[in-house]
């Protein structure tokens, strides 16, 4: 079993690798850190081999968190689970092209630059890698051809009972064995952060981690919970009432900002996007990691709860015009996909769904060095979540869809860990954490003058 732990790269350095060979290929360079891969049931180079073979089958086998990229010929084979991003970039030289293969735009736009290529480059001509799909990809020249999509996960047929405590069981079961694999993976003696709002998924994170360390002999000591305040943001007040309830305040450290620390255009250029709800989410997020950074120099890991609210399905229909109780319930991993890899809707420079809006996190923490791991990402509790029998559950209910998540956690964190979750009304971090005011004031500028503005970083 591979022992790496989940990282990201330091966004700072940027070398050029390939997965194959220590010698620069001239018409391919992966520039994803190797050491980055978090694989927990093979080796590297075992899942390598299987993203090498193009065979979705052999790939659906890999767990954990990857961005891999392998050449064989002409043809580049490339995969990645859900919790993280991989993109690249066809440039032309006089030779012929160059596929560049990166986590994130802007290495690939630095590496062209030494080559002298940059001025080919253009952040909408990337392409992500789709979550859940083995990427063909021939380097042969001009025109490029089109790359080819062979899903390799597809949710599976059997459906759990509908029985909501059953549900919460498998459900946050498959989620504490996640937390456990990867709680054995680092060293024992590193301290573990989790991102708490006092929310269903951040708090029912927290309250597995605990339960987890506990049940392997680890010192729970080293776990903190981490509440972002800004200017009398309520999710510190709700982070309190949670864990004051379950006698575990001693948990708990507040990171205290201000409107002035929140920097809208910092996170545009750290999450590379300009979606409205996640600048806000990950200007949240990355204000409170600086912070944690400046308190905490060392500290390496930090969990959270991303994902959660696409598993259960717990997203404000009516905020969307282009969606409906039927689409929602109908259509499996909607919100971990968007509408699909063969819709006019689907957005070759970022994917759709959770396969775009994981930088929200993993982007702000990977800038201050963190390295993150959301165990509601992983495919065991995704494949999880889908098994519920959302149809039967609701009934075509807005409210029942809506109160599911709520009592689908609480039931689950009851059974596996015996602790008794609360749970609050439902509310966006970047809504809980600053204050109303504040919020109004940050998020003023709204998606056209951020897309405009990302634009700008690349004339």
């Amino acid at each position: 079993m591979s022992q790496n732990p989940i990282g990201q790269t330091d966004n700072t350095t940027v070398k050029s690798q390939t997965t194959s060979s220590t010698t620069p290929i001239n018409d391919y360079v992966n520039l994803v850190d190797p050491s980055s891969q978090w694989i927990t049931n093979m080796s590297v180079e075992e899942a390598q081999a299987l993203i090498r073979s193009g065979d979705p089958k052999a790939v659906e086998s890999i767990q954990g968190s990857y961005a891999l990229a392998e050449k064989v010929g002409q043809t580049v084979w490339l995969a990645r689970s859900l919790s993280r991003p991989l993109r690249y970039f066809m440039a032309k030289q006089e030779a012929g092209p160059l596929l560049v293969i990166a986590e994130r735009i802007d290495e690939i736009y630095e590496y062209l630059k030494t080559l002298g290529l940059h001025e080919q480059f253009n952040p909408v001509y990337t392409r992500m890698v789709p979550a859940h799909y083995v990427v063909r990809l021939d380097v042969v020249g001009c025109p490029d051809p089109n790359p080819q999509y062979d899903r390799y996960y597809t949710p599976s047929e059997a459906k759990l009972p509908v029985d909501i405590e059953e549900i919460g069981r498998a459900y946050v079961g498959a989620m504490a064995n996640e937390v456990s694999t990867w709680l054995q993976s680092i060293d024992e003696k590193e301290p573990v952060g989790v991102l708490l709002s006092g929310g269903i998924d951040s708090g029912s994170v927290f309250l597995v981690t605990l339960h987890e360390m506990l049940k392997l002999g680890m010192t729970p000591t080293r776990l903190k919970a981490f509440t972002l305040n800004v200017e009398g943001g309520s999710d510190s007040q709700q982070t309190r009432e949670f864990l004051e309830r379950l006698d575990m305040s001693m948990y708990l450290e507040e990171i205290e900002a201000t409107v002035e620390d929140v920097d809208i255009h910092e996170t545009i250029r750290v999450i590379e996007d300009y979606k409205q709800r996640d600048v806000e989410a990950a200007s949240m997020v990355l204000t409170l990691v600086k912070k944690i950074r400046e308190r905490y120099p060392e500290w390496n890991w930090l969990l959270d709860g991303d994902g959660g609210d696409e598993n259960l399905r717990s997203y404000p229909i009516e905020e969307n015009p282009e969606l409906t109780i039927r689409s929602v319930l109908n259509n499996h991993l909607l919100y971990h996909e968007g509408w699909g890899v063969d819709k006019i809707k689907h957005s070759l420079t970022y994917s759709g769904g959770l396969s775009r809006g994981v930088v929200r996190t993993h982007a702000p923490l990977a800038s201050y060095q963190f390295r993150g791991f959301s165990p509601y990402t992983m495919p065991t509790v995704v494949d999880m979540a889908e098994r519920i029998p959302f149809i039967e559950l609701t009934q075509w209910s807005h409210e029942a869809l809506y109160a599911l998540k709520g009592q689908v956690v609480h039931a689950g964190v009851k059974a596996i860990t015996g602790y008794d979750l609360p749970v609050f009304p439902k509310r966006r971090m970047q809504e809980g954490a600053v204050s109303k005011k504040g919020y109004e004031e940050l998020f003023k500028g709204g998606e056209l003058a951020w897309r405009q503005y990302f634009t700008s970083l690349y004339l």
